[in-house]
């Protein structure tokens, strides 16, 4: 009996392995099928990027919201790493601000539908309090708060100063996505850091003179 367990075994994981192998595929094709087509892409549209039926990618996403939620977990893979990656960089905290920012806003412009896909929610059902983009947002607050902790003698200070300063940065990128009025992405990133630094730069220096 162990030996046949053992078999079957064996094989539910090489089945559960070429399903997360295939899903990742599909993902890849959902997001190929959004740059072609836009926001509103269909399933239709997602099944020729993938060379295969509508009916096949609902074998592996059972509706639009399970193929929206696995785009925004790939969205929140490259951001996350592209946010360590550049805050890993400069050790002075402005340079880490501005690195954050900038990478947020390459992001964008490098992939706008892709964004407006996850930014903007297609009309899919959601389970009640299901919102990957907050999970996302929220995930890149943290790591800004830990990027500000190492600055900070106070965590609670850090965390709530990371979050408002995504949140600033993702309503101000929203907005320039949507009414870009001339305005460059460095430039974006230029208004946004001067504007965070004079609240961040101000607000250390006096903890650090209380501290001191």
């Amino acid at each position: 009996m162990g030996v046949v367990k053992a078999a079957r075994d064996r094989r539910a994981s090489r089945w559960d392995a070429h399903r997360r192998s295939r899903r990742a595929e599909l993902t890849d094709a959902a997001v190929a099928a959004i740059r072609t087509h836009g926001a509103g892409v269909g399933m239709d549209d997602v099944a020729a990027a993938a060379g295969t039926s509508k009916t096949a990618v609902y074998r592996h996403f059972a509706d639009r919201t399970q193929l929206y939620v696995a785009v925004c977990e790939r969205v929140a893979q490259v951001l996350l790493a592209q946010v360590h990656a550049v805050m890993d960089g400069p050790a002075d905290p402005r340079a880490k601000a501005a690195a954050a920012i900038a990478a947020y806003l390459r992001l964008i412009e490098h992939d706008p539908e892709v964004y407006r896909f996850v930014a903007h929610r297609p009309l899919v059902e959601r389970a009640p309090g299901a919102d990957p983009l907050a999970d996302l947002v929220s995930l890149v607050g943290d790591q800004v708060a830990a990027a500000l902790a190492e600055q900070l003698p106070d965590a609670a200070r850090a965390v709530a100063w990371g979050h408002g300063l995504v949140g600033m940065v993702r309503a101000a990128a929203d907005n320039w996505l949507a009414h870009p009025a001339g305005t460059s992405r460095d430039e974006l990133a230029g208004h946004l850091t001067d504007l965070a630094w004079a609240g961040l730069s101000g607000v250390v220096t006096r903890i650090e003179e209380e501290t001191s």
